[in-house]
């Protein structure tokens, strides 16, 4: 009998550890949720070699974008940066091209939601070296003498406990908990102007955040079908009086400017759905959660549905349209709505650097040149939902911003190796959390934080010294955008040429506001002015102003032979020597006539036309002839405050 105990208290013993050591993984590159950023994050670093664990706590992948309901993009339309331009084409060829799915208003890109979910599990699912696991609730981080060394999971199905040890973690979560949960500093809700300078908000800081939304997706069931809901506890229209042109009566609200059926085509989808997402007097809601333990979260969240519900009967009883109820094709939850509440604002960590609105507003003209570091473009509007908290400003001074781009650095914590920040939780203000919250910027902060977690795992170093442009050109492969110009498309030959000579800022761009899609111009057909040149140049290169207002091709050759020899130390090269700054190419610097012919057999090449040495430069023809010859963009590091590293 004690042999038959001791057999079955080794057996179990035996079974306890080989359960323990599969709870336990060990991977180059963890990233902490499946939202949208995370899920971009994850497929980029698994695409550049690095193996990569997504924990997510539900089923779906894309957060805001799928789980969230949150299907129509905002911003980005003529920039398709990257894993968000592969993601759009994905819907293209779903639906049938640009003009289906520009079905509402609000975008011109609008899709059901269980779309977007599938077309990222089919590109998850084609991408080695990529684990997902689902329904794993973050419980807390593993740091080790003040390095982020992994995180701990529960399965919220088993309860299963798991670890997982990585070399970079990526905090793709919602809120920010990641970071919150390893005691990194944040911040969270209003700045006073005291603290950026901002002329925005100028009232105190307060921990105010964004309304959110649970938002709904219905369905037209088509003509004599009744959808109306029972009506819900506390229900009265006036609650959502003004939200449209058929239900005014409160002349002390702002008139609404659209009637029912537009107020609905605003978020109208494919095949007869309509994405409930309505801010003037609608279903956004005002609830402060961001602090909060999960479970509470929950009970909170429960008065956002119950929001939505009220304003879904409004729609139903008050408005007529009984035909559309909530989509039973859409979500696996019991009521049909989605996984998870759109929050726009979440925890902010305290960056490498911290980017505020002067950066969106003004990039070529501040001391410290963040967009040479830039890693993720937009070009949509500060946009700041307030109007369901009267204690929020009402009246913040937003002014007119033009497309930008975000610094590397602010997806790096300050003095906290192991960890990289993502989706809403990276360094910026309050202010400019306004623009840099929406889906597709979101993708393409997950995609950089991809590329420099897999960087830095590979190089066995924190991200902080991962070069600034070994990111940038990693981007740049994978058809992402550094810089936010509208003017030379990823479609244009020179794309790459133009990017990274704007990104050295020796030809900087025009941003110009314009509204719901700003956008910043190259001007690639402009001539190239000799005395802004050197003035653009001097940080990289000292070159002799002759006082020519235009730089003709032959004074752009002599100011490539001066920069190379300043480069290189080429004053007593031979004539038939051959040198490379672009690995690319080999020119003679020494010999003006003779590289004066390498550079017209490579023009032929390079498609640019007209070739006379005596003809003034346009700004496209000067990007691609310096980026061939000198490559600046690589020859000169920069740190992450854009500062040129000699």
């Amino acid at each position: 009998m004690r042999n038959k105990k001791t057999w079955l208290v080794l057996l179990f013993s035996i079974l306890f550890q080989q359960i323990t050591a599969q709870k336990k993984y060990t991977t180059d590159v963890l990233v902490v949720g499946a939202s949208a950023s995370g899920i971009a994050a994850g497929i980029q670093s698994a695409r550049m070699g690095a193996n990569t664990i997504i924990a997510e706590p539900s089923t779906w992948l894309g957060g805001m974008i799928t789980a969230a309901g949150v299907c129509a993009f905002d911003g980005n339309h003529h920039l398709p940066s990257g894993i968000f331009g592969e993601f759009r084409a994905a819907l293209y060829k779903v639906y049938g091209g640009p003009s289906k799915v520009a079905t509402g208003w609000v975008s011109n890109t609008l899709f059901e939601p269980h779309v977007g979910d599938s077309i990222f599990k089919t590109i998850a699912a084609s991408t080695q070296n990529l684990t997902i696991k689902y329904q794993w609730q973050f419980h807390k981080t593993i740091v080790d003498n003040g390095v982020i060394k992994g995180a701990e999971f529960t399965q919220t199905l088993t309860g299963e406990k798991y670890v997982v040890n990585a070399k970079q973690v990526i905090d793709a979560t919602e809120l920010g908990d990641v970071i919150a949960n390893a005691g990194i500093p944040y911040d969270l809700g209003m700045e006073s102007n005291e603290v950026t300078q901002e002329n925005v908000h100028k009232g105190s800081s307060n921990n105010i955040v964004q309304d959110i939304t649970y938002v709904a997706i219905l369905k037209d069931y088509g003509i004599g079908k009744d959808c109306t809901i029972v009506r819900p506890p506390n229900y009265d229209p006036d609650e959502f009086d003004a939200a449209c042109t058929n239900y005014y009566f409160n002349l002390l609200r702002q008139k609404p400017s659209v009637d029912a059926q537009k107020m609905l085509n605003y978020g109208k989808l494919p095949n007869n759905k309509y994405m409930i997402n309505w801010p003037g007097f609608g279903n956004d809601m005002y609830l402060n959660i961001v602090e909060m333990k999960e479970e509470d979260r929950q009970k909170e969240l429960i008065k956002a549905k119950e929001q939505t519900l009220r304003f879904i009967y409004f729609i139903q009883h008050q408005l007529g349209f009984k035909q559309l109820g909530l989509a039973d094709d859409e979500y696996p939850t019991k009521d049909r709505f989605p996984l998870i509440p759109y929050h726009r604002e979440s925890r902010r960590v305290k960056g490498l650097v911290r980017m505020d609105i002067h950066h969106i507003a003004k990039p070529f003209q501040l001391a410290a040149p963040l967009y040479r570091t830039g890693i993720a473009v937009g070009d949509y509007p500060i946009d700041h939902h307030h109007k369901k908290n009267p204690e929020a400003p009402q009246h913040l001074d937003f002014y007119g911003v033009p497309s930008f781009n975000i610094p590397l650095g602010a997806l790096i914590p300050a003095n906290n190796p192991g960890i990289i920040v993502a989706e809403k939780s990276i360094s910026v203000s309050n202010v400019v959390n306004g623009t840099t919250r929406l889906q597709a910027i979101a993708l393409l902060i997950g995609q950089a934080a991809g590329t420099l977690a897999a960087t830095a795992a590979k190089e066995n170093i924190s991200a902080e010294k991962v070069s600034v442009r070994k990111v940038q050109n990693a981007l740049l492969q994978t058809n992402a955008y550094i810089m936010p110009y509208f003017d030379v498309p990823l479609s244009h030959p020179h794309f790459e040429a133009v990017q990274k000579i704007g990104a050295t800022g020796i030809l900087k761009g025009q941003g110009v506001p314009t509204g719901w899609a700003n956008r910043t111009y190259f001007h690639p057909d402009s001539l190239v002015k000799r005395t802004e040149l050197a003035k653009d140049m001097a940080p990289y290169f000292l070159i002799q102003d002759n006082h020519q207002q235009k730089v003709t091709l032959s004074a752009a050759i002599d100011i490539i032979m001066q920069m190379a020899k300043q480069a290189l130390g080429l004053n007593h090269q031979k004539n038939n020597q051959k040198v490379q700054l672009n690995p690319n190419h080999s020119w003679n610097y020494s010999d003006k006539k003779r590289v004066t012919q390498q550079i017209q057999t490579a023009w032929s090449k390079w498609k640019l036309g007209y070739f006379d040495e005596q003809m003034p430069l346009t700004r496209l023809e000067f990007a691609v002839l310096l980026n061939a010859t000198i490559d600046p963009f690589n020859l000169k590091q920069v740190n992450h405050q854009g500062t040129i590293i000699e």
